[in-house]
Parts: structure tokens; C-alpha cells; sequence
């Protein structure tokens, strides 16, 4: 039993290892790309080592766009929505479950509705309501825009039923507000799953696209993923400078694995607190 228990043992191991490798390979293969020259990248049989690292593909990258510009606009606009999601969302999902009011259930219906309705189908209204208030082309049109996201709304909600409502009672009777009931008793218990909703919207955001295109045309305000797009069609880039192109995505990938490194902890933690919550 226990040499039939170190094979299983062995093979889950390899089996992990593999799909980690085949995870990982594409980021492995674009950094190795950006070492290369752009004969390097099409010769065939192809080869996951350069001849010769060529390091400076980084910087003539980075110097070749303003991404700068781009991860700046990308990490700024990123935190603020996550700022406002996480407040917005504590607020509502406690106003939800722990509060007594008329119509609570047709605002949790509302919340149920929402999460079906998809992202695409909200393009036109949300651009509009944009355009009505002078946002288009706007840092405050990036951020107002998905500042309420109800994802975020419904995990949270999950979380706070899992938090005894006796609990809650005990604060309200010892002079506590909503406020301090939310942020000093609800908050602190259910800190793993923010942590994870605000990990997940970053890296939603940061790495936005089409929306942030269809409501900015100024190249200032520019995500990353945009930023690509132009480096790659308009910059000539297109189909002649994969070494660079391979380079800049590298670049702007970073801090998201940077992100995640320490970060990693707290998804483990709240993915077993989540599992643990679900068996009980």
C-alpha cells in the first residue's frame, strides 16, 4: 500500500508538473522570442535558446513606444476601479444580507439578473450615459464606468452569509452602525475573498481592451493592451519587428506575475476557506 501510495503520489506530481510547463510555455517562448533576431524567430526547426540573448530588444521596446504611458494609464486606472468596486460592492452586498428593508429582494434579484445579462449586451446604454456626461475620452469615463461590477457584488454577498448573523446582531446591540458593523466586523472576517476580487479585477482591468478603445481615441489614455495593438498595426511593427513586439509584451506582462507572486498566498488561502465554507 504505501509503494502503491508514492506512484500515486508520483504521478499526480508529474502530471502537475506538466501541465505547469505547458502553462508557463508561452510566456517562456515570448521572452525567449524577444532575445532573438527576427531570422531567429522564423528559421526552422525552431529553437527555444537565441544564438546570442540580444538584452537591448527591451529597451529599443521600450524606448520604440510610450509604455510608459501605457502601464501607467493601466495601473492607475486598474486601482481606482478596484478601490471603487470593493466599497461599492461591501456596501451593497451588506445592505442585501444584513439589513432590513422594503424591496431587498428585488434588488438581490436585480443583482442575480445582472450576473446573466452579458458584458457586451451593456456596450451601447453604458456609452451613451458616457456620452450624456461628458466622459467619453476621459480618465473619469474609464473608472465611472466599471466602478459598480456585480460579480464582485454577488461574491461578496456569498462571503457575508457565511458570517453568523448573530454576530452582526451582538455589534448592533453593543451601539455599532452599520458602517462600523461592516468595515470593523464583516470586513476583516471575509479579508481573503476581497483580497481575491481585488487581484481578479486588476488584472480584468489592466489588461482591458475593447472597451477602453471604443470609449477613448486619444493615445494618452492608452492601456496597455491598446498600446500593443498600436505598437504592432500602427507602428509600424506589423509583420517586421517580432523581436520588439515580443519584448513589449513581455514588458507589460510583468507586473501582473509580479502581482501574483505576492499575492499567491492569499488566493490559496481564500480558495480553501471558499472549499471549507462549501463542505460545511
Amino acid at each position: 500500500m504505501a509503494l502503491y501510495a508514492r506512484l500515486k503520489q508520483s504521478i499526480h506530481h508529474l502530471v502537475l508538473a506538466a501541465a505547469s510547463i505547458m502553462m508557463a510555455f508561452p510566456f517562456i517562448w515570448m521572452v525567449s522570442s524577444a532575445l532573438k533576431t527576427n531570422e531567429e524567430i522564423w528559421s526552422f526547426p525552431p529553437t527555444l535558446l537565441p544564438e546570442q540573448a540580444l538584452w537591448h530588444n527591451f529597451m529599443d521596446a521600450w524606448n520604440a513606444a510610450p509604455f510608459s504611458q501605457y502601464v501607467w494609464n493601466s495601473f492607475f486606472v486598474a486601482t481606482t476601479i478596484v478601490l471603487c468596486q470593493v466599497v461599492n460592492s461591501a456596501m451593497y452586498a451588506y445592505a442585501i444580507t444584513h439589513m432590513r428593508f422594503r424591496l431587498k429582494g428585488v434588488f438581490t434579484a436585480a443583482i442575480v439578473l445582472g450576473y446573466m445579462i452579458p458584458a457586451t449586451a451593456t456596450y451601447l446604454p453604458s456609452y451613451l450615459i458616457l456620452n450624456e456626461l461628458n466622459m467619453l475620452n476621459s480618465y473619469q469615463g474609464l473608472i465611472f464606468s466599471n466602478c459598480v461590477s456585480v460579480f464582485s457584488i454577488f461574491l461578496i454577498r456569498q462571503a457575508f452569509l457565511q458570517v453568523s448573523g448573530e454576530l452582526i446582531e451582538a455589534g448592533h446591540m453593543d451601539g455599532a452602525r452599520h458602517l462600523t458593523v461592516l468595515f470593523r466586523i464583516l470586513v476583516p472576517l471575509t479579508k481573503p475573498f476581497f483580497a481575491v476580487i481585488a487581484l481578479i479585477t486588476f488584472i480584468e482591468q489592466y489588461n482591458n481592451y475593447f472597451w477602453p478603445m471604443l470609449i477613448t481615441n486619444d493615445p494618452n489614455l492608452h492601456l496597455v493592451s491598446a498600446g500593443l495593438r498600436s505598437f504592432f498595426v500602427e507602428g509600424g511593427a506589423y509583420g517586421l519587428k517580432w523581436p520588439l513586439i515580443m519584448a513589449a509584451s513581455a514588458l507589460t506582462i510583468a507586473p501582473l506575475l509580479v502581482l501574483f507572486l505576492f499575492t499567491q498566498k492569499t488566493i490559496i488561502q481564500s480558495v480553501n476557506l471558499s472549499a471549507g465554507a462549501t463542505k460545511g
